[in-house]
């Protein structure tokens, strides 16, 4: 094998990265400072139910595929995907109920039963959501933007003004919808990459085509199969993984990547790949002098995207009005993004997602039983919220606000556990605890990331939410194949 690649951080970016690398003929070694590879997703299996503390809405799964195709093998073999029809059930405080569906009559039918105006539209608007998912996919998310002729042509400019980058995604909303279960229903997209519908631009319509028309997926077995599999198919191909380690510090010499400094001693590599928060790395593991395009007061400027406080609820019930993923949407929206993003505070009233894998699946619950994962958006950490002092309360309002929608008895969990921010901060090193990164609540954010190349420092690359291509699974997935194509050419020629 040819090269020596270290990779920092066994999440979706690092696995996608080095399956690619190793599929190639490059030795790459990935540290996972935490016991179990995965990164924010994370496996946890008590009194007989199974969660999947992470990511849980699966879609583009050309992303994932790719990995598996790049490497010669069939992902069939590997782990099994399973389409959701419908969709997801968005669930409004009126009891409105809309279960997005692939069918397009189907979701006509139902919008129009509150909002015929609205029903009338929605063609035209899932229409522009494939224009824009197919003028993304051309020009932004299929490459690398590593120099400065990548990101200033005419190909790209014009791409950038067919997606009208200053538009927000809201207004492009109110542009086809008048209802607010219709805008919150197709705003909530935003908060897919940890930003607000009313700040970040409206080329993220683009998920109303990427969920109803290519579908979002169940993992056989659960989520976190897909890191497993990508786990077995990264060893089959060379790749050492080591977990329980931590780096401490990224070795430079002469400008030049040299290796690692971890708690366990010195590693030597040529090549050095950071799956983490770019942000996080560049504070953490990089002395001063080798960070000039990402210091400390550069790094303030950026804003954080959400966070998130998660419950996982173990209960011997069920409940009729929940299917595999279920929103429970609040009387007003918007508010709820003013104390994210603006007071830095949790909402009031907050929207409330649930993933119910036990619906598609026998055996993630006992019999009778169910397995619940229920995410509330957070605000990234600050001195305005203090997760030390408010998380139980604010646990009980949770269940509390779904006890009102009918999801009652989750008092009496037999699993009952809480995760915060502060959490996910201490176990992945996210900037200060956010999700994705960097939220997308500007254009500069959303079109203009951190680079997947240190300007810094050479041999040092980065995948993961913060960098280009951006946040989310998928996207997330696509970045570890775009450095590990693009590292592995450069190193075999």
């Amino acid at each position: 094998m040819k090269g020596n690649v270290i990779i920092i951080g066994a999440g979706f970016g690092g696995l996608s990265c080095a399956i690619r690398l190793a599929s190639q003929g490059v030795r790459v070694t990935i540290l996972e400072r935490q016991e179990r590879v995965g990164g924010k997703l994370q496996q946890i299996e008590q009194d007989g139910y199974h969660f999947d503390r992470g990511p849980s809405t699966i879609t583009m799964p050309s992303s994932f595929r790719s990995v598996f195709d790049h490497a010669g093998v069939e992902m069939e073999d590997y782990v099994q995907l399973y389409e959701l029809e419908p969709r997801t059930r968005n669930s409004f405080a009126d009891g409105t109920v809309v279960d997005l569906s692939g069918n397009r009559e189907r979701m006509k039918e139902q919008v129009a039963a509150y909002s015929p105006e609205d029903a009338g539209r929605y063609d035209a608007f899932m229409d522009e959501s494939a224009a824009l998912y197919a003028e993304a996919n051309r020009h932004f998310l299929g490459k690398l933007l590593l120099s400065p002729k990548d990101k200033y042509n005419l190909r790209m400019l014009r791409s950038l003004l067919r997606v009208r980058p200053t538009v927000k995604l809201d207004k492009l909303l109110r542009s086809y919808f008048q209802h607010p279960h219709t805008l919150a229903m197709f705003g909530r997209y935003a908060t897919y990459v940890g930003s607000s519908p009313y700040q970040a631009p409206s080329i993220f319509a683009m998920m109303g085509h990427v969920e109803a028309e290519e579908g979002i997926y169940g993992v056989k077995g659960g989520t976190y199969q897909l890191i497993e599999a990508m786990t077995r198919l990264a060893q089959e191909k060379g790749v050492q993984i080591v977990t329980g380690i931590e780096v401490r510090q990224i070795a430079i010499r002469h400008g030049k990547v040299a290796g690692v400094d971890t708690d366990q001693g010195f590693l030597e590599a040529d090549q050095v790949i950071a799956n983490g928060d770019v942000l996080s790395v560049n504070r953490l593991l990089l002395a001063p002098e080798y960070r000039k395009q990402m210091s400390d007061q550069r790094i303030r400027k950026y804003e954080p995207s959400i966070s998130g406080f998660v419950t996982l609820a173990g209960v011997r019930r069920q409940y009729e009005s929940l299917l595999h993923h279920t929103v429970f949407f609040p009387e007003r929206y918007e508010p709820e993004f003013d104390h994210i993003f603006r007071d830095r505070k949790m909402p009031a009233d907050p929207t409330i997602y649930i993933c119910y894998s036990g619906y598609s699946e026998a055996g993630m619950a006992p019999a009778g039983a169910s397995n619940l994962f229920i995410l509330v958006n957070a605000p990234y950490l600050s001195d305005s919220w203090h997760w030390d002092e408010q998380m139980d309360r604010y646990g009980e309002l949770v269940l509390e606000k779904l006890a009102e929608r009918g999801i009652t008895g989750l008092k009496q969990s037999d699993v009952l556990i809480r995760y915060t921010p502060q959490h996910i901060e201490r176990d992945t090193l996210a900037h200060q605890g956010s999700i994705y990164g960097i939220s997308s609540n500007t254009v500069k954010q959303t079109f203009m990331r951190p680079g997947n190349k240190s300007k810094d420092v050479q041999g040092l690359w980065y995948v993961g939410g913060t960098t280009h291509p951006g946040g989310g699974t998928p996207i997330v997935t696509l970045s570890g194949q775009l450095v590990g194509a693009q590292l592995a050419s450069e190193i075999l020629t």
